[in-house]
């Protein structure tokens, strides 16, 4: 039973971790807009829009309006830092044989293989001074060979947990 709830409480730790600038005046910030794209990469990806519908959905229910990008007090800018990894398949197979002082064996190594990695990073920006005034890291990974509803799923888990230590108190 102490196992189980082991193990539950390690199930929970916290999959994003968040930063911000004491100084800023939290309260103050009421409108936002997405801040412009870098302009090579100008298009939208499939994650890009998940990613925006997942901060458009946090930051209403933080009753923050979404505004021209002219006039809005925060510039929301995100991106996918890309990592590889190499992932194994865990399974090996193993035969050995001996008698007396004599033995062998043989065994087969691990598939490993890189797989490509993202985590999110969403910055909110006080678009007055162009300063970073909190910012939101994932700790958890897109994956390549995750599939479109499960990649969905990670960003919206992700996005909601960054924004629940929004604003920080």
């Amino acid at each position: 039973m102490v196992l189980l709830g082991v193990v539950a409480l390690t199930g929970c730790a916290s999959s994003v971790t968040t930063d911000y600038d004491s100084s800023a005046s939290f309260a103050s910030y009421k409108t936002w807009a997405f801040a412009e794209k870098d302009a090579s990469n100008d298009f939208m990806s499939l994650d890009s829009g998940r990613v925006e519908a997942a901060v458009k959905r946090e930051l209403e229910q933080e009753s923050m309006q979404e505004a021209p990008q002219n006039s809005a007090d925060l510039l929301v800018s995100y991106r996918v830092e890309d990592a590889e990894k190499l992932e194994s398949s865990g399974f090996t197979y193993g035969l050995g044989l001996g008698r007396g002082n004599f033995g062998f064996g043989v065994s087969t190594a691990p598939e490993v293989r890189q797989v490509k990695e993202g985590k999110l990073v969403v910055d909110l920006v006080d678009r007055q001074t162009e300063r970073v005034i909190w910012s939101g890291i994932s700790r958890r990974y897109l994956n390549e060979r995750q599939s479109p509803e499960a990649r969905s799923e990670l960003i919206d888990e992700v996005v909601a947990a960054m924004f629940e230590k929004y604003p920080p108190l």
